[in-house]
């Protein structure tokens, strides 16, 4: 019996609406960087190296929208910035792991493969 192939198409399939909120590299680190517990705006900046102020300001912003991320603002001088992971957000955490574990058994294998790929040596025949 053959399946039905899954509906991949950008306008109707969940998994790529998904893949749109979490597959930028900085989404996925500032989610890692928030897995513990609730931390400050500064200490986000700290953890997550490379990431420029404006860059984390529209990570956080686009995560909060996403119902991912919650912020809290302590009035004070200067402002006490916290963001914490929402319950849906902590749901991902798992998935993440699961990334990042096969990122760190197999990359080494990709990396090798791009090197193959880049020095001319892996053509397929196809007969």
């Amino acid at each position: 019996m053959r399946m039905k192939p899954s509906d991949i198409s950008l306008k109707v399939c969940s998994y790529s609406h998904v893949l749109e909120i979490i597959s930028d590299k900085w989404t996925a680190l500032v989610i890692y960087s928030l897995e513990n517990g609730t931390i400050r705006y500064g200490e986000i900046n700290r953890r997550i190296e490379g990431i420029s102020q404006k860059m984390l300001t529209q990570t956080l912003k686009q995560l909060e929208r996403d119902g991912l991320v919650n912020r809290k603002v302590t009035p004070s001088v200067p402002p006490i910035v916290e963001y914490t992971l929402t319950p849906l957000g902590e749901t991902l955490i798992p998935y993440m792991k699961m990334l990042k574990d096969w990122a760190s058994e197999h990359y080494s294998a990709v990396r090798k493969a791009r090197e193959e790929y880049d020095l001319g040596g892996t053509e397929t025949i196809v007969r």
